[in-house]
């Protein structure tokens, strides 16, 4: 078993001795879904565990290798006399464990990014900005060369929302899905979503320049009585249904919440495309339920349909996502 431990200075100030934080980051880097603590932080002085205590405390708890590193900048006394007397003095208490101790911090490249990180942070950027340079981290630390040229600024605005670069694999076109969106937002078609959420996230003002509008109908579908029969329905698969009915002018249908109406509406579109065979003529359905029921089983049935579609192949989702899609296709008939 093999056990790294952040050897930092410590404080006085207690909100200052947050080594902890940067334990979690590292271990979910390297060992992702563990639930042991690999990843452990102590100080020299001023909080606890000091590096001893913390030393004693993995050979304990059975560690045949504890790799520790010095969370200091520079090479100064600390990091060159006190912690190795301190390792020096733990080798001879566990003679079976193996100790690996490394350089500090130091110079690195990354370091520079990191410091111009905190340059824009303090300079008061403008939303804008933040946004532009998130997107260009985004593109420095994914490679996108793979990606096609129109879903680009979808998967980036995804990512962007959630901070999760698995959503470049994971999301899943129909041919059609992009042309099929913008001709929808430029037709002044409207938006209808599962839920209020969704419906305040999308951006207003981009789709009333065409002349759309976002529309959802969960407001109007409130607890049904028993033998009204619509007992085993949702509120919002009723919403979606009974919308569908009564507006001729929906243009993309996103759904971030509920699998039950995304299902819904694969069983609407599925029937009148049997009926119609016209799949070209349907709503581009932006289908990104989040969940662990039904969750990726309707996504899964979406991504299998021969109507316009965006989904993704996950059980990760949700309303940041279904709100992403949207406003980065709106972005898009914006920009062209």
């Amino acid at each position: 078993m093999e056990i790294i431990l952040l050897a930092g200075h410590g404080s006085p100030k207690k909100d200052a001795n947050n080594l902890e934080h940067v334990a979690k980051l590292l271990h979910n880097t390297i060992h992702p879904g563990c639930g042991n603590s690999c990843v452990r932080a102590a100080y020299l002085q001023f909080a606890r565990p000091d590096i001893l205590e913390a030393i004693k405390n993995c050979a304990n708890d059975g560690a045949k290798k504890i790799v520790i590193h010095p969370y200091f900048l520079s090479s100064g006394m600390h990091v060159t006399t006190d912690i190795p007397a301190i390792v020096k003095e733990a080798e001879g208490l566990f003679p079976h464990v193996e100790f690996i101790y490394t350089e500090p911090l130091g110079i690195h490249s990354k370091m520079a990014q990191v410091v111009l990180e905190r340059i824009h942070a303090a300079s008061g950027l403008k939303p804008a900005e933040i946004e532009k340079r998130s997107f260009e981290i985004i593109s420095e630390e994914l490679d996108l060369s793979d990606v096609p040229t129109e879903r680009l600024p979808i998967i980036k605005r995804v990512i962007h929302s959630t901070a999760d670069f698995e959503f470049k694999n994971s999301l899943v076109f129909h041919p059609d899905a992009i042309e099929a969106g913008l001709a929808a937002i430029k037709a002044g078609k409207d938006i209808l979503t599962d839920i209020e959420m969704v419906r305040a996230g999308i951006n207003k003002k981009l789709l009333e320049k065409w002349g759309g509008k976002v529309v959802c109908n969960i407001e109007g579908q409130g607890a049904r009585g028993k033998g009204q029969g619509v007992s085993n329905k949702t509120r919002t698969e009723t919403g979606i249904e009974a919308a569908l009915k009564e507006n001729n002018n929906i243009g993309i249908i996103a759904i971030g919440n509920a699998p039950t109406a995304l299902l819904k509406v694969i069983d609407i579109f599925s029937t009148l495309n049997s009926k119609l065979q016209t799949p070209n003529s349907f709503p581009l359905v932006v289908g990104v339920p989040v969940g662990f029921v039904k969750a990726l089983e309707s996504k899964a049935l979406l991504a299998e349909q021969t109507f316009p579609f965006i989904t993704n192949l996950s059980r990760k989702g949700g309303t940041p996502v279904a709100v992403a899609i949207v406003n980065a296709l709106l972005k898009m008939a914006e920009g062209e």
